[in-house]
């Protein structure tokens, strides 16, 4: 169902779409409009100023809220599409935005760009102005992948409306919508493997619940150590949230988790980083005592003073195929726009085998 600012936004687009409501005539008042749709004149400034945004209306102080301009065809192409990240300060965002924008630039697309801080109130709030403001598709990085959505109705809108959409680098498992990302579950069982062939056991291993990426890490993780016999060992695994992250990695429980184990496999560089000061402070050797695997092969993993074997990231190329496959969606709603990158280890100094070898 759509918030209800929203079923207002669209009855006076469709107005002035049919021409009911002309150029230059007045809207109704904001008490006017509560009492016809039974909302708080809260809701209606809401609407209003997302069609004031739009181009649409215009406020004018003292005397009211006027039409400002004609839909000569709301089914034509804007050339805009919607980009919604999670993070703009995260470290491999940059990559991939340049590879939309890239690929957007050239066939003639601008990008609108909103970001959610992975906070699921945030990504309704930016789901709904891009559907207002009648993007051509929409690019998502959907937040807090790991938990049930309260947005489904956002993303059924979407699905019965047939706009292009897909997800990038992570995807609600529920929603049958494609995605380009990399192959999450094939990630965590390259990484742990190549901990297993350095003769590794007491494999750590550090995931993100409320992300899906987590999870699928986590099974390949598994998967690793049942296909080489080594029974999975509660005890060695640490799961965190986004809320959980700002703490760092010093606490008992932690500490305990590596207490017995000869290597430990990373959710990615940041929490990789965050584990190698902690060691460090512990008094405990990389990869001398403890071998490191993490993902992401970003900068952080090359400056590391232990520089860290890490799964490498696709990041622009992943940024580019999404972009490409966006446009192809819009040409062909049929075309299958998944993409699963395969995993790419790129060894460094973080392995070794384990001391008792």
């Amino acid at each position: 169902m759509l918030p209800k600012y929203m079923i207002l936004v669209n009855w006076i687009r469709d107005r002035i779409k049919s021409q009911e409501f002309q150029y230059g005539e007045k809207l109704a008042s904001e008490k006017e409009l509560g009492q016809l749709f039974n909302v708080s004149r809260q809701t209606v400034r809401q609407a209003i100023n997302v069609l004031v945004q739009e181009g649409l209306l215009e406020s004018r102080q003292g005397s009211g809220t006027y039409v400002t301009r004609k839909i000569a065809n709301t089914h034509a192409p804007q050339m805009v599409v919607g980009v919604i990240s999670t993070y703009v300060n995260d470290y491999i965002f940059s990559g991939i935005l340049r590879g939309m924008e890239n690929v957007l630039t050239e066939n003639g697309y601008s990008m609108q760009l909103a970001f959610t801080h992975n906070h699921m109130e945030s990504e309704k709030k930016a789901l709904s102005n891009m559907i207002a403001r009648g993007v051509d598709g929409l690019i998502v990085e959907p937040a807090k992948s790991g938990l049930p959505s309260p947005n489904m109705d956002l993303y059924g809108e979407v699905l019965r409306e047939g706009l292009p959409m897909l997800f990038f680098n992570t995807y609600y498992p529920s929603l049958q919508l494609p995605h380009v990302a990399l192959d999450d579950m094939a990630t965590g069982l390259a990484a742990t493997e190549h901990l297993i062939r350095a003769g590794h056991r007491r494999i750590a291993g550090i995931f993100k619940l409320d992300d899906y990426q987590g999870r699928l890490r986590y099974a390949g993780y598994i998967r690793a150590l049942m296909n080489a016999g080594i029974p999975l060992d509660d005890d060695l695994v640490l799961w965190y949230s986004t809320e959980d992250f700002a703490d760092g990695f010093k606490t008992e429980k932690f500490q305990h988790r590596l207490q017995d184990a000869t290597a430990v496999f990373c959710y990615n560089d940041q929490i990789a980083l965050q584990v190698v000061a902690t060691l460090r402070e512990l008094g405990r050797r990389i990869p001398q005592d403890i071998s490191i695997v993490s993902v992401d092969n970003s900068d952080l993993a090359k400056l590391c003073e232990v520089p860290l074997t890490s799964v490498a990231h696709p990041m622009e190329d992943l940024g580019m195929t999404a972009a490409q496959n966006l446009l192809r969606l819009i040409q062909d709603p049929t075309f299958n726009a998944t993409v699963d990158f395969p995993p790419h280890l790129v060894e460094r100094d973080s392995v070794c085998p384990p001391r008792s070898l």
